[in-house]
């Protein structure tokens, strides 16, 4: 049918958003409503002797300003997989005795205006003690390094481990040749178009109203409610309209979302905050920061005997609300890839620094892993003396060796790693690398090739997800949905599932999500999950609406019932009835929940994997790359709208492509920001990205969902790193090379004797 599964759908978003109608937090206004911002510390680290507010309140416009004194009955801010034991490393909506970055948050001003709220957060005057910073692992780790959190031993809070250490080790001892690296992963911000912003009103009988920007309300609200406000969920209420941009950072609970809430019950006024960029550098989650030992063991031929990574990963400040998940959990069991490792050991410590909490962003540890084995492999090779591509088709898992457990805790199910290999050198023109390449030296510049085989572990998250309909009388379908659009297209996707399914036009179908008052329940977008998990809440909710529907036609019409093209149709004569007879027929009969649950009600990820091949040409004299090629295969397992699935690729690319050569979160050694604007942090642009992307894909069905999809949200990021960045070091005559690839290092390490 038009515009079902598998079509590349024109997105019924874009004329909103396109012609400015989209509705982001920041555009909602109330009557009365009142403008907050915070006073961010300008410390690293610091005890804070005392707040004077007695000039911030007589700024005119100022209304009320608050410290920590005034919310202490508030929960913090919670870390949702706490790995440190009995270490608790609270972050208050308002820093108490001390701070502990730079931008924590002192106090929290509310005025007419804006202008009048920062005038008054200005007035303000705080006495610090300023105390020892450490803002970088090493500082963090050194033996006498000061203490974070006095009541933790040191700053690395927790060891956590994965697989077989002593055959490992066997391995390492017995092996004909091992590649070492150590492997640096920058600290990277994630830099939405759309800045946080919250909008809090309270009402006497309603409760609570947030209006953010956030990956999923319901989880926002569970923990907002329970934990901080410390009221009934049903005495919160949290909406989320259109989001520019989340990669991870919008899943979670920011100080401010709180403390507009708290003052709109003081003042008995709506109150909004918007932050500004450089509250976005200061305090949205950071990604990656991480550092890593690694050793590949191989045998003579150069087949993998056995992978051993040590990784110090930089919490921040506090452990965030996944923060120490992400280099273990997340990450850390897809460590290796869908190689043939007998034998890995991945050991993880969380250190935590006197700098922005990290956190889950555009893969969320999976990147990290992907970019240490590729680059270990590709550096094997060069060692020993393999192709890149040769290395990897040696070791890559075949078919007939599927289902496969990794070791770690994981089992890939099914694909087809070495085809998809092939098809990506077809795709990039393997053959035809050195006859460029000597076209680029003639023109004085040097062209490299990057190649990365990467797997991801994707919609781990939870176990169910729902779907909730209401059918008007005129036909028109109503679906809710308890994931959350930050740019994707869920509108067009789930519209198309359910178009599908029912048989009915695209144009009869309206999907909404982000309001606890529509529904209250939901796992929230994150981790590919969104298709896997609500495309089969979806699927199932159809279904049910059909079942209910068949069941008021056959009373109707007095005998059995067939149901299709979104008809209704007795089997002994000719009438049928339409979903709009029905609804006008039975108010409310057709409306109902759906429940999607995985089997065994156990978390049934899917493992969506590619393989990307970057070229990129240098030049010598000044150091810049432009990437000039760029192609991949991927399996994704079903498309529902191929048009979507290629779009979320070039925007992963451009990410990777990002943090590879261009992005670099930097604090100095007192914990002060230098990057803290984009005068001074690069994000790339578009004369940067590849003129082309040659994308394909070489798909097998996933067996976990109905619909046989695997996620594609954050692939094109988890490839693009390491193709780049391998393509770089074989422009540099296999020179390592770490991120951010940057002019000046490339410019040093091409011109070295």
């Amino acid at each position: 049918m038009k515009f079902g599964t598998g079509q590349s759908t024109p997105r019924v978003e874009d004329a909103r958003l396109l012609t400015g109608q989209g509705r982001y937090t920041d555009d909602m206004a109330r009557p009365g409503m009142l403008y907050g911002t915070t006073l961010r510390s300008p410390h690293a680290h610091a005890a804070i002797s005392s707040i004077d507010i007695s000039a911030a309140l007589e700024v005119p416009g100022v209304v009320a300003v608050y410290t920590h004194a005034d919310i202490a009955g508030y929960g913090p801010i919670p870390c949702l997989v706490p790995l440190s034991g009995e270490v608790k490393t609270p972050r208050t909506l308002l820093a108490g005795d001390r701070v502990r970055f730079v931008g924590d948050g002192v106090a929290f001003v509310v005025a007419e205006t804006r202008e009048a709220a920062r005038a008054g957060a200005e007035a303000i005057w705080v006495e610090y003690e300023e105390l020892p910073a450490v803002a970088s692992i090493a500082a963090a780790i050194a033996p006498d390094a000061p203490k974070i959190w006095p009541q933790a031993a040191s700053n690395s809070l927790f060891d956590w481990q994965v697989g077989n250490p002593d055959a490992v080790a066997e391995a390492l001892a017995k092996a004909a040749h091992v590649t070492r690296l150590r492997i640096i992963q920058n600290r990277v911000a994630p830099t939405s178009m759309e800045v946080r912003a919250a909008l809090g009103e309270f009402d006497a009988e309603a409760g609570f109203t947030l209006t953010t920007g956030s990956q999923g309300v319901a989880s926002m609200r569970r923990e907002l409610s329970k934990v901080i406000l410390k009221v009934p969920e049903d005495q919160v209420r949290i909406i989320t309209h259109d989001v520019g941009g989340g990669f991870g950072m919008k899943s979670f609970i920011y100080p401010e979302y709180a403390l507009v809430l708290h003052a709109a019950r003081q003042l008995g006024k709506p109150v909004k905050w918007t932050g500004e960029r450089s509250d976005a550098f200061q305090t949205d989650t950071h990604g990656r920061a991480m550092e890593s030992e690694a050793a590949l063991a191989l045998d003579a031929e150069g087949r993998i005997l056995a992978l051993k990574v040590e990784t110090w990963s930089d919490l921040g400040a506090y452990q965030a609300q996944f923060g120490p998940a992400i280099q273990t959990m997340a990450g850390g069991r897809i460590m290796g890839g869908v190689y043939r490792i007998p034998a890995i050991q991945n050991l993880v410590h969380g250190v935590v620094t006197n700098t922005t909490p990290v956190d889950a962003y555009r893969g969320a540890g999976r990147p990290e892993s992907a970019y240490i084995m590729e680059r270990l492999i590709e550096a094997a090779a060069r060692e020993i003396g393999l192709g890149v591509d040769e290395i990897r088709a040696k070791n890559l898992l075949t078919p007939a060796e599927l289902p496969h457990a990794n070791g770690l805790g994981l089992t890939f199910d099914i694909g087809n790693f070495p085809a998809v290999l092939e098809r990506a050198k077809q795709v990039a023109d393997w053959a035809g690398f050195p006859a460029r390449k000597a076209a680029a030296a003639a023109r004085g510049k040097r062209l490299g090739r990057g190649m990365a085989y990467y797997v991801e572990i994707a919609g781990g998250g939870g176990t169910e997800e729902h779907a909730d309909v209401k059918v008007a009388a005129d036909g028109r379908i109503e679906m809710a949905v308890g994931t959350q659009s930050n740019g994707q297209g869920h509108e067009t996707a789930y519209g198309q599932v359910l178009a599908a399914r029912l048989g009915v036009p695209l144009e009869q179908i309206r999907i909404v999500q982000g309001d606890t008052a529509r529904m209250e329940v939901g796992g929230g977008t994150g981790g590919s999950r969104s298709m896997a998990f609500g495309g089969g809440a979806v699927l199932q909710c159809a279904d049910d609406m059909i079942a209910r529907g068949t069941a008021l036609a056959e009373a109707d019409l007095g005998g059995d019932v067939d149901y299709g093209d979104g008809l209704f149709k007795a089997r002994g004569s000719n009438a049928t009835l339409s979903w709009a007879e029905l609804a006008s027929r039975h108010p409310g009969a057709l409306d109902g929940r759906s429940r999607y649950t995985t089997k065994e009600s156990k978390p049934a990820p899917t493992f969506p994997n590619g393989c990307h091949i970057a070229e990129v040409e240098l030049d010598p004299d000044t150091g810049v790359i432009a990437v000039t090629r760029y192609a991949l295969v991927d399996d994704f397992g079903v498309l529902v709208n191929p048009m979507l699935v290629e779009g979320q690729i070039h925007g992963g690319i451009a990410q990777g492509l990002g943090q590879a050569v261009l992005e670099n979160i930097v604090y100095d050694d007192a914990g002060q920001l230098l990057t803290g604007s984009f005068m001074d942090y690069g994000i790339p642009r578009a004369d940067q990205m590849p003129p082309a992307v040659t994308f394909e894909t070489l798909n097998t069905p996933s067996p976990t969902n109905p619909l046989g999809v695997k996620g594609c949200g954050e692939a094109g990021t988890i490839g693009a790193m390491p193709s780049v960045i391998n393509a770089i070091i074989d422009a540099l005559d296999g020179k390592q090379v770490e991120m951010p690839a940057t002019p000046e290092k490339l410019w040093r390490l091409a011109n070295a004797a």
